[in-house]
């Protein structure tokens, strides 16, 4: 595997690499927290193969993968990227995701884009626990893996002990196939279990020679656990017998039985890597462990009525099937698509079909259109190099896709598919904006518009009842991203303004009050008087309005008038102007006159009773109370449980979930959890997940009521 001792066949630099078959591409996503080296593991990874002339650094801001101007300001990955290189006549393609939990829509899409995972451990740093998650959603999935222990050069890195937390987090099957050697603090070169050769690297070139005897109880005893988990995994069941009874095993063999193991996703072997260290094991690893495109299970299709649509597979010549797994739209160069073909060739100015997953409670329009796709091209960063095609397994760009948006399925015009979309977690923080200015407000719906179809985890919200433009997002940093975008990408200035939640009004009591609206100072007057009663519901109730008229007093026709009266008057609010809730309305008495009684002098009299009736009875606000689900690990279950207490919550219950975490569910007011996704974050450092569902409106303490804004 990698210790093969086989020379790169470098890519030529401003060159697309290009693949011409399936089996000669692999598609790996890197996984990892933020500052891990991702990013700066691809930067090597392209020096080494000659796609690039030199690495860059995240701190000089000019590395491929975060090219975008709020990626250089913040030092960070906010965006998935796509870094292709080729090796010994594989291509492949690298899928560079963001290591913060807020971003966590781009890296989903990098896992659906990808047929294996590197993850990506920081050696003076460890793990943390949106590595440890995604660990165990790629499990569930079968996708395969391997972990690459970056920065074994850094002064504070300990290799055994991040690789032995590996082990304990990761589960079984974790191995190293490879030790560093480190001598003052400076790594020469990498110490391959299997072969037990000391790879240098203290010139800059790899060499080969013998380990030096001080390595020798190191070296047996991690073989040892090597060779034990890949006989483990081995088809051949004589394997482990043999080795018992002390028959030396051939390293051919066990390369190959490792290469099984890793490609089908049973096997994870662990690799190391510092500047200029461990680029050409990791590549032997990737080119001939990783899976193709061809071993990948397909996703789920359907034709457009949801009818499951089986026998496609990864053919170059079969039914056009492909993925947007990526959206980005500029004011100059207009929307590129980042697209993952899974079936047939996408090729440059041919049509067609767009098939839509409708996620309307984002924003997301359902549809179902051709498009003429533009050029065809093969992504380094910022880079766009010309493709010829796209073929199954590879991933392209696509131009002047109008319509298409990320999660969005690409087929043949003549046979319409959609594939199943990929799992995207709700965003649960809201965020209320408002332009700055009245040109910004003209420019605003048209970028945001722009930004929804970039990212799927992004929710636009009008909210009809406080009047206020609410953008639901992942977290701080993701609002923060997005606010710059709508700035320096789309000039939309905005600011942020207090959100306001939704409140409800009722009545405290049961009174009588008359509504009263006799004006007749000369030409068609106006005369209605009603009686009503009014009673509070219990909570959920809703309206009613009830008839006790007897002896025509108020005229038939004018009765429904009272109620259209009563109604527009609640949803109006008589107290603070939010809507009325939860009431029992009952006419009972009035007047009217043959010549000035009419439908809108009802219509006013019904508001005036309500208003009326406010003033004799006390109104009380209601708050929504939301049901939540949390979901963190049982070390931080007291902490959740004890915070969702402060917040006036009620705890309904726990219960477990998998191994190691408990879901939490209990009632709490909205008004208490607009900026729950932040702190939940911070309590559970990063693990903690939750849902929310409306539950019903309770009554607002009163020290809190006079806090509450009211609507403008």
């Amino acid at each position: 595997m990698a210790e093969r001792n086989t020379g790169g066949a470098a890519g030529a630099a401003g060159r697309a690499p290009a693949a011409d078959r399936a089996d000669a591409i692999r598609n790996v996503v890197l996984v990892g927290h933020s500052g891990a080296g991702k990013t700066t593991l691809v930067e090597q990874l392209l020096a080494a193969t000659g796609t690039i002339q030199r690495p860059g650094r995240v701190e000089d801001g000019n590395t491929v993968s975060d090219f975008d101007e709020v990626e250089v300001r913040q030092q960070r990955s906010v965006n998935l990227a796509l870094a292709p290189l080729l090796h010994n006549g594989i291509k492949i393609n690298f899928l560079d995701t963001p290591g913060y939990a807020d971003f966590v829509g781009d890296l989903r899409a990098g896992l659906r884009a990808a047929d294996a995972a590197l993850f990506v451990v920081s050696a003076s740093e460890g793990i943390d626990g949106l590595t440890q998650m995604l660990w165990e959603e790629c499990a569930q999935v079968g996708m395969p893996r391997a972990v690459v222990i970056t920065k074994i050069d850094h002064q504070r890195a300990d290799f055994d002990e991040v690789l032995a937390t590996c082990q304990d987090v990761f589960g079984d099957g974790v191995a190293p196939l490879y030790l560093p050697v480190i001598t003052n603090g400076h790594v020469n070169g990498l110490i391959g279990l299997l072969t037990e050769k000391f790879y240098n690297y203290a010139t800059g070139a790899r060499t080969e020679k013998e380990p030096g005897a001080e390595y020798e109880t190191q070296i047996e005893e991690y073989r040892g656990s090597l060779i034990e988990g890949i006989i483990q995994e081995s088809e051949d069941e004589t394997l482990m017998e043999r080795y018992l009874e002390g028959e030396p095993m051939d390293t051919k063999v066990l390369i190959e039985d490792l290469e099984k193991a890793v490609a089908r996703g049973s096997f994870y072997p662990v690799l190391c890597s510092g500047l200029g260290v461990g680029m050409h094991e990791v590549l032997e690893v990737i080119t001939q462990g990783f899976p193709s495109p061809l071993e990948h299970p397909m996703p789920e299709i359907t034709d457009l009525s949801g009818k499951p649509v089986k026998g496609i597979t990864c053919d170059a010549d079969g039914p056009l099937v492909a993925e947007v797994v990526k959206t980005t739209s500029d004011p100059y160069v207009g929307r590129i698509s980042l697209v993952r073909v899974f079936s047939g060739t996408l090729r440059p100015d041919m049509t067609v079909h767009v098939s839509g997953h409708g996620l309307a409670d984002r924003g997301h329009e359902d549809h179902d259109v051709d498009e003429r796709i533009g050029t065809l091209t093969c992504p380094l960063g910022k880079q766009q190099r010309g493709a010829a095609k796209g073929i199954a397994g590879d991933i392209v760009a696509v131009a002047k896709l109008s319509r298409a948006e990320t999660g969005d399925t690409l087929s043949e015009v003549e046979r319409p598919l959609l594939m199943t979309a990929w799992a995207m977690p709700d965003p649960l923080l809201p965020v209320a904006i408002r332009a700055k200015s009245k040109a910004d407000e003209d420019k605003l719906s048209q970028a945001l518009g722009r930004l929804v179809a970039e990212d799927p985890t992004l929710r636009l919200e009008n909210n009809a009842e406080t009047r206020q433009l609410v953008l639901w997002c992942m977290g701080e940093a993701h609002t923060d991203v997005l606010l710059d975008r709508l700035s320096k990408r789309h000039g939309v200035e905005v600011e942020r303004i207090e959100l306001r939640v939704p409140l409800r009004e009722t009545f405290g009591g049961k009174c009588q009050a008359m509504g009263r609206n006799v004006k007749q100072t000369g030409g068609h007057g106006q005369y209605a008087i009603c009686h009503l009663e009014v009673e509070p519901l219990p909570s959920g109730g809703g309206f009613e309005f009830v008839d006790k008229i007897v002896g025509g007093v108020v005229p038939r026709q004018f009765i429904p008038s009272v109620e259209k009266g009563v109604r527009a008057q609640m949803e109006r609010g008589v107290v603070a102007g939010y809507p009325m809730v939860d009431v029992r309305v009952t006419l009972y008495d009035g007047k009217a006159h043959s010549v000035d009684s009419s439908d809108m002098a009802f219509q006013i009299a019904g508001q005036l009773a309500l208003k009326e009736a406010a003033a004799k009875v006390p109104t009380l606000l209601l708050e929504p109370v939301d049901e939540l689900s949390v979901l963190v690990a049982d070390d931080h279950v007291g902490s959740v449980m004890s915070d969702l207490s402060s917040r006036r919550g009620r705890v309904l219950g726990t219960e477990p979930v998998g191994t190691g975490r408990t879901l939490v569910k209990a009632e709490v007011p909205e008004l208490e959890i607009t900026r729950y996704a932040i702190d939940l974050r911070s309590m559970s450092h990063g693990t903690g997940t939750f849902t929310r569902s409306f539950l019903r409106y309770e009554p607002l303490p009163p020290n809190l009521a006079s806090k509450v804004a009211t609507p403008d």
